[in-house]
């Protein structure tokens, strides 16, 4: 009898939980993937009081001149800096994950040494800074130490 009752016990509950559908939500959130082709991963940074979240992206001329701590980036430089929103990782307790896009800002340097700034942004308000400032920004990054 106690087996029995066991196995029935134990069959409601497993048809019980199957029958149950999935109530979690993305809440609206649309998370993108940002494609860099040939770039690679230079350096991140977070922002708390934004809730953002931002990786720097460049060729072997960017990674040389963030490494050389210059000024100015070296002729033939490219480097492209993603900011995403984050937000709780709804699989992981206390992870944050890369949400909706907010801006990829792009820092380029021709062979004669002209550098120009362009900014895409998907938010609809721009945050129209001086462009001397924001190449200063970029040159701030510093590359993460890879073993």
């Amino acid at each position: 009898m106690k087996h029995t009752l066991l196995i029935l016990f134990a069959s409601f509950i497993s048809l019980n939980s199957c029958s149950k559908e999935n109530q979690d939500n993305d809440k609206g959130l649309i998370r993108l993937v940002f494609d860099p082709g040939n770039l690679k991963f230079i350096s991140t940074s977070l922002n708390p009081k934004k809730e953002t979240m931002s990786a720097l992206y460049g060729n072997g001329k960017a990674l040389e001149s963030l490494s050389k701590e210059a000024l100015k980036p070296e002729g033939g430089s490219l480097m492209k800096l993603v900011t995403w929103r984050y937000h709780d990782n709804p699989q992981y307790f206390g992870g944050k994950i890369t949400g909706e896009l907010i801006s990829i800002e792009t820092v380029k340097t021709d062979d004669r040494g002209n550098i120009t700034y362009d900014s895409q942004n998907t938010q609809t308000k721009n945050n129209h800074s001086d462009q001397t400032e924001k190449i200063q920004y970029f040159m701030s990054y510093r590359p993460v130490s890879r073993p």
